[in-house]
């Protein structure tokens, strides 16, 4: 059962890893016009979309990438509890 938490809280933290270099990437010109910025943007959009219906930008800031990656923390703490119950 521990190998399952391991797993999915290595695949969480990696996916938030990607999203950190997805919000990095607007900032470069271009960069989402790369093969790497069209991988990014596949897995990471989908995931963001939901977030942006809820959350309106801040002007010219958009916030939903921040609430996604909280969001995915708290998916890991979660996760940590579960497995502390487990054990």
């Amino acid at each position: 059962m521990d190998l399952i938490f391991e797993l999915l809280k290595s695949l969480i933290t990696f996916y938030s890893y990607a999203l950190i270099a997805y919000i990095l990437m607007s900032w470069f010109p271009n960069a989402k016009e790369s093969g790497i910025g069209q991988f990014l943007t596949r897995i990471c959009e989908p995931y963001l979309e939901p977030f942006r219906r809820i959350i309106p930008p801040l002007g010219m800031i958009d916030i939903s990438p921040i609430v996604g990656i909280l969001v995915l923390n708290f998916a890991i703490m979660g996760l940590n509890f579960l497995s502390n119950m487990f054990t």
